[in-house]
């Protein structure tokens, strides 16, 4: 039986890790081709997982790309295209979160952290979207483009004000993107995960303490534990596929409960 993403061909970014791989897991098993990108440095990982899901008879490559680099994301649309005939979804994933968003009260931010967060977490998600856009328009068929954000972008965290602002404003792009495009028949969303257990965010709490915050922003999520990745992902398996085909310009909260109060 097919899967309702069966013959669509998406691109996850950051998909060999955390909450990428739980989108990756869904969407191959509903039967997508999937181009997992990662930083170069870590294309070895990608190519990892790759092989793990076409050894489970999925159709997966590996591609390295700087989403920050213009250059890089178009080379990853066009390999992706070249080895799988077509582009129907990207997913924005990967971003500066956990571990590697080097979490710092606001009043000792600097210049270069500030940039690299926005430049990552914001600029990167427009760049991916712009140039997916693109290659759909010359397809000439619609396409979907989703984008990880995080409950930050509906609630401000202690130690983390490049984060937030970075999340919030993935909503004005979200949201202006989606109206221009909905005549060319693409389609966005936003996807804003609660607390999800992964590798970077394992020891959030930890980190925020030794950051010299109080830690009194962390909200109690009413479901009585921490979301898992495979939940992020078969939400945007759905999102991705044709039953969301009157779903645009808005964000999906998949938290437990977690702003429910």
């Amino acid at each position: 039986m097919a899967g309702r993403l069966q013959d669509k061909v998406i691109i996850i970014t950051g998909g060999a890790t955390g909450i990428g791989w739980g989108i990756a897991r869904s969407c191959a098993r509903e039967g997508a081709a999937l181009a997992l990108a990662q930083r170069p440095h870590d294309i070895a990982l990608a190519e990892e997982k790759a092989a793990q899901l076409r050894g489970e008879g999925r159709r997966a490559l590996a591609v390295g790309c700087d989403i920050t680099q213009r250059e890089q994301v178009k080379a990853m649309i066009a390999r992706t295209a070249a080895e799988f005939g077509r582009l129907d979804v990207m997913v924005n994933n990967a971003a500066l979160t956990g571990a590697s968003a080097e979490v710092r009260p606001f009043l000792e931010e600097t210049d270069e952290h500030w940039r690299r967060m926005i430049d990552v977490n914001l600029n990167g998600a427009f760049i991916c979207a712009q140039e997916a856009a693109f290659q759909m328009l010359e397809q000439g068929d619609g396409g979907c483009i989703i984008t990880i954000s995080s409950v930050a972008q509906f609630a401000a965290q202690e130690n983390a004000t490049p984060y937030c602002a970075a999340k919030a404003a993935l909503d004005g792009l979200n949201k202006g993107a989606a109206i221009e495009l909905a005549p060319h028949g693409i389609r966005l969303a936003l996807v804003a995960p609660g607390d999800v257990l992964t590798e970077s965010s394992a020891d959030i709490v930890e980190q925020v303490a030794d950051a010299g915050g109080s830690g009194r922003y962390f909200r109690h999520t009413p479901m009585g534990r921490r979301g898992e990745a495979r939940e992020i992902g078969d939400v945007v398996a759905f999102l991705a596929s044709d039953e969301a085909s009157f779903v645009t310009g808005v964000t999906w909260q998949v938290d437990g409960g977690f702003l429910s109060y």
